[in-house]
């Protein structure tokens, strides 16, 4: 036999007090929207008895709809009844809606779509934190219920106080965060809003246009970035003495040298084979000479050729003195102390140089300056004594000052295929960095209002893009 129900659950099926209890609990535990729209546009109907409801929203249009579990918004009816919410968006209190209330097109489809009587429920908004009050603007959405008979004051109580606790339920779960773009331009618009009965001048959004006109006219460095470098000032360039092919390498990259210290040599063997040629070849012509010099003493016709064999004899030695020189050559030693700048001297190696091709450099250790290349795009006025500063990659928390030397006149082309200009910075103060670490450096340029330093990318972008 079936029980009868305990006495808190029938009082809850008669009660609609017990029943906007229960629905607010379970707003409170919805874990999702779909979950909370579903409870809106289907449970209200404990509070009140409805034949259709529809759920819409501002800002996305219709949502939901009662006895519908996959919302069709393509469908006449979700269109039609898009356009109504839409007409009735303008009432910020609950109003009894029906097909008179409605324009003749809109009304004119009501009997085939909905009951005779409605009721519309605009979604409350959230008190503004300045005054606590609701802004008396359209609202963010709005629920819509129908059926055959009006709706009782009593009902539309109740139907409200659950509006309220839902809403409130929907925003908890839709809060933005703190730091969101949507926060702080609510936040913004919020104070920017004219306050009644206050001067002009005493308007928070006067005083905040005039304070950030004033902070735009407050003066800055101009400042850019550009690709930086650690490199010598006056380095010494090591070029190759002769035609030949290096053979081996003395020294390593960033090795301190001695002045007279080896760095590296060219294959001796092609030019002491020459040399021991030439010298041979001088031994004979001095044999020649002296046989020529006693023949003659005896015939005088041996006496002409004399000079010519002291000519040849001239030119064997010059030529033995020349490879004497080249192989002295070959040898190449540091003209000073410095520290090697080359690449790996694997690559040297075997392979064949001309005269006058560079091999490396030694820069004395504390002869170094910063070189930057400064983009087309950023180039800005640089006067000679401009602040640089270089931000290191192994060392970026301790900065390289130094002032500006020079900056080139053209543009030159990188390797990785864009142009800028070379800008040459003489150092402040000795660094204990080793040349060639690369950075970024932070160049300055002349004073300029913060409206100019904001813009001057925007603008120079925007004009390229005109083409004025």
């Amino acid at each position: 036999m079936h029980q009868p129900p305990p006495g808190p659950a029938r009082a809850a099926a008669h009660n609609p007090l017990f029943s906007l209890l229960e629905l607010s609990r379970r707003a409170r535990q919805g874990g999702s929207a779909a979950e909370l729209r579903f409870l809106l546009v289907n449970d209200s109907h404990a509070l009140a008895a409805y034949r259709q409801a529809g759920l819409w929203l501002a800002d996305a249009g219709l949502q939901a709809l009662s006895g519908v579990v996959q919302l069709e918004a393509n469908a006449p009816y979700a269109l039609w009844l898009t356009r109504v919410c839409e007409q009735l968006s303008s009432a910020t209190t609950p109003m009894p809606v029906s097909a008179q209330a409605l324009p003749p097109e809109l009304a004119q489809e009501w009997a085939q779509w909905l009951p005779a009587q409605g009721l519309w429920l605009p979604l409350p908004q959230a008190p503004t934190p300045a005054s606590g009050t609701r802004p008396a603007e359209a609202v963010a959405g709005g629920l819509l219920l129908a059926r055959d008979l009006p709706f009782t004051p009593q009902e539309v109580a109740l139907l409200v106080e659950w509006l309220e606790v839902w809403t409130h339920a929907w925003r908890t779960l839709h809060r933005a965060p703190a730091w969101s773009w949507k926060v702080w331009r609510r936040r913004l618009l919020e104070r920017l809003q004219p306050s009644a009965g206050q001067s002009w001048w005493r308007q928070t959004r006067i005083r905040w246009a005039a304070a950030v006109l004033v902070a735009l006219a407050c003066p800055v460095r101009l400042t850019v970035l550009a690709p930086g470098e650690l490199v010598p000032a006056h380095p010494v360039v090591i070029r190759s003495p002769l035609d030949g092919v290096v053979d081996s390498f003395h020294v390593q990259p960033n090795q301190a040298v001695k002045k007279d210290q080896p760095l590296f040599g060219f294959d001796e063997a092609l030019i002491r084979s020459r040399l021991e040629v030439a010298e041979q070849s001088l031994t004979t012509a001095e044999t020649e000479y002296r046989q020529t010099t006693q023949q003659a003493l005896l015939d005088a016709k041996y006496r002409n050729q004399l000079a010519l064999l002291t000519g040849k004899i001239e030119e064997k030695r010059a030529e033995a003195e020349f490879l004497r020189e080249q192989l002295q050559r070959s040898r190449v030693l540091a003209p000073q102390d410095g520290v090697a700048l080359l690449d790996d001297p694997s690559e040297w190696i075997g392979r064949p140089v001309t005269v006058g091709e560079r091999i490396m450099r030694l820069a004395a250790p504390a002869d170094g300056e910063v070189e930057a290349w400064l983009p087309l795009a950023d180039a800005i006025a640089l006067e000679p004594g401009a602040t640089v500063k270089l931000y290191l990659n192994a060392s970026p928390l301790s900065p390289v000052t130094a002032q500006v030397r020079y900056l080139a006149h053209d543009a030159v082309q990188r390797p990785d295929g864009g142009y800028a200009y070379r800008v040459r910075a003489k150092l402040d103060e000795p660094t204990g960095h080793r040349v060639g670490l690369k950075g970024t450096a932070k160049l300055h340029g002349g004073w300029v209002p913060l409206a100019y330093w904001v813009l001057r990318r925007p603008l120079a972008a925007l004009r390229t893009a005109l083409g004025v």
